[in-house]
């Protein structure tokens, strides 16, 4: 028999995924019973410290978990800990195992391998003890990070994990009035339908926002720059444009939002080019522009529905930030 023969498995190809901080909390039990449990939680086991050696071998555990796990990508830790938390209603010993890093993809299989690591050694060094031992509830509390944000379990997160942990939401823009347009002389013309003005429009209702206007405007500077003035006297406090930031020569939207004489930031227009960068070369040809023009954010972003969400993924986390301090609500 000839012919290519495959794996019915493979490693995920991360390469074009953006690097981002990520942020994991795993947690698990052991189930001591109560001969076992007054003996950990008093460091008196015939063993030693079943604690402090716990709190070791997670961390050993997380390190390891691409060596464990054939498809799991190896990942620079930036931070492991593990905390053992007694239960004394249940005769349990609770582990949480929180990792962090900045990388292409999460930090979920570290933590995981963490406590597992962490709730095996609490197993080994009781089992002289109370052979009648219990793994159990092992699972992802929750992660932070990459195109999702935040993720919490459906079983949900208590208060003392939540106060213990702090998981981040990004802040939203509830409340903003919000537009989108999209420039495209075919577009306008009908000779396409658009796709990137509803994926920013979405996106940005996804965040709390209140999409007063969505239009499709010919290339140009001054349907665009008309249109903002206009925007801007409705009182709307954030504007995405998608489309025109190319070298084409009827790419004219950074002109458009020059024209508004307002202020330019350049830091967020630098943010898109280099992070984009990590996606595709190409970003580098974008002329990504935002302008603050009166009490409005007005955002230039490229025009292919792909890279306009990508685009608006990078700004989440300081976009609703952004529009605050521009409303006079300065820093948290």
């Amino acid at each position: 028999m000839s012919g290519e023969i495959t794996a019915a498995f493979h490693m995920a190809d991360v390469r074009n995924k953006r690097i981002t901080r990520r942020r994991a909390v795993a947690v698990g039990e052991l189930l001591a019973g109560p001969q076992a449990y007054p003996l950990i939680v008093q460091r008196r086991l015939p063993k030693g410290d079943a604690l402090l050696m716990a709190e070791v071998a997670g961390l050993q555990g997380a390190k390891m978990a691409s060596a464990l796990m054939p498809l799991c990508h190896p990942l620079p830790l930036e931070l492991v800990r593990i905390h053992c938390e007694p239960v004394p209603e249940r005769h349990a010993i609770r582990v949480y195992c929180e990792c962090a890093s900045e990388a292409r993809t999460g930090v979920e299989m570290e933590a995981l391998a963490g406590v597992n690591a962490a709730l095996l050694t609490l197993y080994d060094l009781s089992k002289p003890v109370e052979p009648a031992l219990e793994i159990s509830a092992v699972r992802l509390l929750f992660k932070e990070g990459g195109k999702s944000g935040l993720w919490l379990h459906p079983q949900g997160i208590s208060a003392n994990e939540r106060k213990r942990f702090a998981p981040k939401l990004p802040q939203g823009l509830p409340g903003t009035r919000c537009a989108v347009v999209t420039l495209s002389d075919r577009a306008s013309q009908g000779q396409y339908s658009d796709q990137s003005g509803p994926c920013l429009a979405q996106g940005l209702q996804s965040l709390g926002g209140e999409l007063v206007s969505q239009q499709v405007l010919a290339d140009g500077i001054e349907p665009l720059a008309g249109h903002l003035h206009e925007l801007a006297a409705q009182g709307v406090g954030l504007c995405l444009c998608t489309g025109g930031t190319g070298l084409g020569p009827r790419d004219l939207a950074p002109e458009a939002l020059q024209s508004l004489g307002g202020r330019r930031v350049e830091g967020l227009a630098q943010m898109l080019r280099t992070l984009s960068a990590q996606h595709t070369p190409l970003a580098w040809l974008s002329r990504a522009e935002v302008v603050q023009f009166e009490q409005m954010l007005v955002i230039a972003l490229p025009g292919s529905p792909r890279a306009a969400a990508q685009c608006l993924d990078i700004l989440v986390p300081v976009l609703g930030h952004a529009v605050a301090m521009i409303d006079g609500q300065g820093h948290p």
